[in-house]
């Protein structure tokens, strides 16, 4: 836990805010909604055009915080997206609503980078990824670190044919080229919007390798989000928790990689789907 507040105030680590305001990938600033509104709207649907599938809010067509029109690439992710608006119950609470966030991001692009700019920020967290950088003491933490990351740490290398490695020093393990370029590679063959989703998993778990291996289905969003947590609930267990400030942010990060990771292949879904209907 250390190291990491060390990194980050070696700015190492991406920041999380500005000003109060939350920062995007890449440092850019992020969209901050407003935190709650009275429900406008009684039903919701969804319909194809031209550029995609669209949500509508009764007779209203939903736009982008920069008044785009509101479209997203699959009906399996309009569905989704209809379905976090049509749970709202009297107040919309826009923080509860994390495809929605990411479908905007997607469309406005408010940091406006290209597909090979995402794909370089989310490699580089290897440079800072969680699971690369260990303890020496206490030995309880080193030997849970070693049980728990160095299986995860294995499967990456193995399925990515890749070498990774991790190290005690404040450094971190010295990743090689090739390892970048094979990430790289891989990245390359997701589209825009899956990248952005991505990159929104690697943020909240602050570990590439967990987020792949997450995405590529081989771990849950549970275990991926009790691995990016090691040292926290290591020391949780040792030294107690704030209760309800604990069982928050737990169940808040297990939201925010669930729906990214989600996001991630609703992009990715070419099918349609059948005679959905968002309402008995």
């Amino acid at each position: 836990m250390w190291r990491r507040r060390l990194l980050q105030a070696l700015g190492r680590l991406p920041a999380l805010a500005v000003r109060g305001r939350p920062l995007g990938p890449g440092g850019g600033r992020a969209y901050a909604p407003p935190a709650e509104r009275k429900r406008f709207y009684q039903n919701v649907s969804i319909s194809q055009g031209e550029g995609g599938f669209e949500i509508n809010l009764d007779h209203r067509k939903l736009k982008t915080p920069q008044a785009k029109l509101f479209t997203v690439p699959s009906e399996a992710l309009a569905i989704a997206v209809a379905t976090e608006w049509d749970s709202q119950k009297d107040t919309i609470k826009f923080y509860t609503m994390h495809l929605t966030t990411l479908c905007n991001t997607a469309l406005d692009n408010p940091t406006q980078r290209n597909k090979v700019q995402l794909i370089r920020a989310a490699v580089k967290f290897l440079e800072t990824d969680t699971l690369c950088y260990r303890v020496e003491e206490p030995a309880a933490l080193a030997e849970l670190q070693k049980k728990e990351w160095d299986p995860i740490v294995a499967w990456a290398e193995k399925r990515y044919n890749v070498a990774i490695g991790s190290s005690t020093s404040i450094m971190g393990p010295n990743i090689p080229a090739s390892t970048r370029d094979t990430f790289i590679s891989h990245l390359a063959s997701y589209n825009m919007w899956a990248l952005q989703g991505i990159e929104y998993v690697i943020t909240q778990l602050k570990s590439l390798i967990l987020s792949m291996g997450l995405i590529d289905r081989h771990i849950t969003v549970e275990k991926a989000v009790l691995l990016s947590r090691l040292e926290e609930e290591y020391q949780i267990q040792r030294w107690g928790n704030v209760e309800w400030a604990h069982d928050y942010d737990l169940c808040e990060l297990r939201a925010r990689a669930a729906a990214g990771t989600l996001f991630v292949h609703l992009c990715s879904e070419s099918s349609t789907v059948k005679h959905k209907l968002l309402q008995d």
